[in-house]
């Protein structure tokens, strides 16, 4: 057992025994005050005890954040059933061994129970307490977990996009200073307008350096002017086909990913005014394809694989939908989902924290609210029913309000702590991610 766990029950010893001393004890001596301390000793300990016992192991088998269900009827059933049986040792140990005010016959007799049944409704009210109290701690610590859990899978997110996203600048500047390296040599009126066309590239390139998606429309504009440089290059030795859909001009892709895709093309494969290589992009099926018939040519050094391979991480870390990639004996493909939406997994926006934090804050006063109340109840109607048994034992009227606040008692935790509500949230967290995948 804890320190701290010691320390409260002490308290609850100490409390239980000034009340029960002062109140129910006609002889305010030493001696009865000692008795007295000692019989609510064995009874703070021995349920105390009992019970953290119970909930530990309950922990360790059945932790609310896996098993909520089975875990809050394991608790229901075990506070019942372990309660049941500690009263009844506590109160055969008073009254039979320590006081020896009954004999066996007697304690297990009609006469004694209804003491074991006040003393079993007493010790399950704090029973419940101590259990919800527990679960919440529980939720405390599974929340801390999930807030940290979430942070540094976000970071990580963060640092591996920009991380992607850097590669672009380099890989783009590199492969169009060899193609203007290329032109110097065989046409230098063609480089000088190859670099104006290219400055007007790169500034796109920029541009879209720090966004996570783009529109269609944009990225064929981009795909378009950047063809017209490698037709600068390779005249009638290549050529492009453009077939994209009027609708899917305002849906989202990855940016730069045509552009990175077209340079796989020309890069792995030959082109001559006899062989062109013909590249097209067109749609298909919610996706934005890029197909050349293949024309492979002999690789001296081997492929880096930045390309394709930037773009499939890319797309990885902004929707569940995957790039798709097919090859044959005469064309190679690749398939970039086309979204609907526009994905944030990497941050989230402002609004939304503000919202979600509204709504945590809403969710933490309502289940404070509720454990008030728990409170209340459990240090009230205790106090009715000693108020009840002193003044008036044979109209028992405590179970009125005990049974009517106990209702609202269930239905406010229902509400504090969303049970139904549940199904709800599955739907709509459901069809968000049906409407992300589109």
């Amino acid at each position: 057992m804890k320190r701290k766990s010691i320390i409260i029950l002490l308290w609850v010893t100490l409390g239980t025994t000034l009340f029960f001393f002062l109140f129910f004890n006609n002889e305010k001596t030493f001696r009865n005050f000692g008795i007295t301390f000692l019989i609510c000793t064995m009874y703070s300990f021995i349920l105390g005890f009992g019970n953290m016992i119970i909930n530990d192991f309950l922990n360790k088998k059945f932790p609310w954040s896996e098993t909520t269900r089975v875990r809050a009827f394991l608790s229901i059933v075990s506070i019942i059933i372990g309660n049941f049986i500690l009263v009844y040792f506590c109160n055969y140990m008073n009254y039979v061994v320590i006081q020896k005010s009954a004999t066996i016959e007697e304690f297990f007799s009609a006469k004694y129970g209804f003491m074991n049944w006040f003393t079993i409704n007493i010790a399950l009210l704090i029973s419940a307490f101590l259990h919800a109290k527990s679960f919440m701690e529980e939720l405390k610590k599974t929340s801390r977990k999930e807030v940290v859990e979430q942070k540094l899978i976000a970071k990580s997110a963060n640092a591996q996009f920009e991380s992607l996203k850097n590669q672009l600048d380099p890989h783009f500047l590199f492969n169009s200073l060899n193609v203007l390296s290329s032109l110097i040599d065989e046409n230098p009126r063609q480089a000088q307008k190859f670099t104006a066309s290219m400055s007007k590239i790169y500034r796109y390139v920029l541009e879209q350096k720090d966004k996570e998606l783009v529109t269609v429309e944009d990225e064929l504009e981009f795909a378009k002017t950047y063809c017209e440089l490698l037709k600068t290059r390779f005249e009638d030795s290549v050529d492009f086909v453009f077939d994209v859909k009027k609708e899917d001009y305002r849906r989202f892709v990855v940016p730069l990913s045509l552009q990175l895709l077209l340079e796989n093309c020309i890069k792995h494969n030959f082109a001559t005014s006899s062989k062109p290589l013909i590249i097209r992009i067109f749609s298909e099926n919610d996706t934005l394809c890029i197909e050349n018939n293949l024309q492979v040519r002999e690789q001296i050094k081997e492929s880096s694989g930045i390309g394709l391979a930037n773009i499939v991480q890319r797309y990885s870390l902004l929707t569940k939908r995957n790039v798709f990639i097919e090859k044959s004996e005469d064309y190679f493909k690749v398939k970039l989902p086309v979204l609907s939406v526009k994905p944030n997994v990497v941050s989230t926006p402002v609004e939304d924290k503000d919202k979600a934090y509204e709504r945590a804050r809403k969710r933490v006063r309502e289940m404070k609210s509720f454990y008030g109340n728990l409170i209340s109840y459990c240090i009230i109607i205790p106090f009715l029913m000693i108020i009840n048994l002193i003044t008036n034992p044979d109209n028992i009227w405590f179970v009125f309000p005990m049974l009517g606040w106990g209702i609202g008692l269930a239905a406010h935790g229902m509400s504090a702590f969303a049970i139904g509500k549940r199904w709800e949230e599955k739907k709509i967290r459901e069809i968000l991610e049906k409407e992300n995948k589109q």
